[in-house]
């Protein structure tokens, strides 16, 4: 061993802090998180960040509630906007608006700054304010039925495996009758006409769709429908291209989706992010890795995504991850502990910052012990520092430049430039209403769709069997008028009896039966429109 290799050992023996330190110098743009802690003392000339070309690579902002997430990604957005990078955020609680105004200046800030040696300047940035369906602020964020697809669909229905499946084949027969699935109600008029006398021959001929199994279907879209989902389906349709803009100034746009106005639907919010990542996995090209991602998209409450997750979802939301990176898209999702997202997702996730956890409960002590679990080596106690840590302050390993994890790091955090708080209501409202994509996305529309289709055939269908009725009913008087005319006059052969086919045609019960057939499908489709989750005008 040489003279300089025996020093840099010795140096690593008598200062932990400038090895860990010396992990994160990188030589190209990197982010800064904040500086080192270490024996309980913060050192601002030791410098924790993370390199821009890694922000690819996913990551995980994790934590106890209050430990200071929030911040934490305001903090990432930021420096993501100003280094050109367009970065998505899911607002859950109403409180991540306020980055796109300067923050307010105050001795807590100017404390922190200190510590941690940050020139802070309140700063905002460029940003676009997004609503599901329009519920809420923001400009209305809607998809097709057929582009959410069914198992993003089987997810927000709470359906098992096989109804996932035969939800599968249903879309199918959608596609090859040419019936659009634009909103909720055109896939209740197709999956109502399944399980109608007249769909009952096209039921069984789409691989083995039970009448219980489309009858539950049914039912879950009747409910889904109630809780006020109708507005999230339908167009225009939203571009997710448009999250990927940058500002005049070269700044990239920060998209914030309001969602405190569904807070009591998490199932659908969650996976409706799901498919924006989707749709952007679907349209964007592959490019490889580049000097900076395309987008970052900031996956709150990620545990929302996972909960009763059937096996091809998660399959689907793994591929979606995994193969994202490749897009030039960066994922980050945001949760409590690492538990709550899937091993084979969150072995994509390069990035680690993890705030405090807490351990009063025997649960608590093991999610902690599993959390120490996926760090690398450390020459922290970890189990100590995780239960020990301030608000603001967090455990960091990133991927370095050549793709290697980083030491541990416990890093006491800067604080966000722009307002760490929600903008004022009116402030919020007129920012949406000058955007200039509201007047592209504000309206919705409703085209002719399979909801019009099967409600035109069957009232022709309806139309059709009234007219046959009618003509049995006709040439029946003729007859009985003919046959009472010959024997008026004593001349006219007597009519042979009517057939059997003929009395059951002519009768009020076939026409009864008739109408009946004919207006079912319309009563039990038009029965969503009248419910609590009627379209908007």
């Amino acid at each position: 061993m040489s003279e300089s290799t025996d020093a840099a050992a010795a140096a690593d023996q008598t200062d932990p802090a400038g090895r860990i330190a010396a992990g994160y110098a990188f030589t190209g743009p990197a982010l800064d998180l904040g500086a080192l802690l270490w024996d309980g003392a913060c050192l601002p000339d030791r410098q924790i960040r993370i390199p821009l070309s890694m922000l690819n690579r996913h990551g995980l902002v994790a934590g106890a509630t209050g430990t200071g997430k929030t911040k934490t990604l305001q903090l990432i957005a930021e420096q993501l906007s100003a280094n050109g990078v367009p970065v998505f955020l899911a607002d859950i609680k109403g409180d991540v608006s306020g980055i796109t105004a300067p923050g307010t200046p105050g001795a807590r800030i100017d404390e922190r700054a200190r510590d941690v040696a940050q020139s802070w300047e309140p700063t905002g940035y460029p940003g676009e304010f997004y609503s599901l369906g329009g519920i809420g602020p923001g400009i209305p964020v809607r998809s097709t039925v057929t582009a959410f697809g069914p198992v993003l669909m089987s997810k927000v229905l709470q359906l098992n495996q096989t109804q996932e499946q035969s939800l599968g084949l249903i879309f199918h027969y959608a596609d090859t009758k040419g019936l659009e699935l634009i909103d909720l109600k055109d896939l209740r008029a197709v999956v109502a006409f399944l399980v109608s006398d007249q769909g009952k021959a096209e039921l069984k001929g789409i691989g083995g769709l039970s009448t219980v199994t489309a009858g539950v279907i049914l039912r879950a879209l009747t409910a889904f429908e109630t809780q006020g989902a109708t507005e999230f389906f339908g167009e225009p349709e939203f571009d997710t291209s448009e999250l990927l803009r940058t500002a005049a100034d070269g700044r990239g746009v920060v998209s914030v989706l309001e969602l405190p106005a569904v807070q009591d639907k998490p199932q659908l919010f969650s996976t409706f992010l799901m498919w924006l990542l989707a749709d952007l996995y679907n349209d964007l090209p592959e490019v490889g890795d580049l000097d900076k991602p395309k987008l970052v998209f900031f996956f709150d409450e990620a545990h929302l995504l996972f909960s009763g997750a059937s096996k091809a979802f998660l399959q689907s939301v793994t591929q979606t991850v995994r193969l994202i990176r490749s897009k030039g898209v960066g994922v980050f999702f945001v949760t409590q502990t690492p538990k709550d997202v899937p091993a084979d997702v969150l072995a994509q996730l390069g990035n680690r910052v993890q705030h405090a956890l807490r351990a009063f409960t025997p649960d608590d002590a093991k999610a902690l012990k599993a959390t120490v679990k996926t760090f690398p080596h450390s020459a922290y106690d970890l189990e100590e520092l995780l239960t020990g840590l301030g608000t603001g302050e967090a455990v960091v390993t990133v991927l370095s430049e050549n793709g290697a994890p980083t030491p541990v790091a416990a890093t006491r955090l800067r604080a966000p430039q722009s307002l760490m708080g929600p903008i004022a209501a009116a402030d919020l409202e007129q920012a949406v209403k000058a955007s200039l994509l509201w007047s592209r996305y504000a309206e919705p529309v409703d085209r002719e769709s399979a909801y019009e289709k099967i409600s035109a055939e069957q009232a022709a269908a309806e139309a059709q069997a009234e007219a046959a009725a009618a003509a049995a009913e006709a040439e029946k008087q003729a007859r009985a008028a003919e046959k009472g005319a010959g024997r008026a006059t004593g001349r006219g052969a007597p009519k042979a009896d009517p057939s059997l086919a003929e009395q059951v045609v002519g009768s009020g019960l076939f026409r009864s039966l008739a109408r009946s057939i004919g207006t079912q499908l319309g009563r039990e489709i038009s029965r969503s429109l009248f419910g609590t989750a009627r379209r908007r005008r």
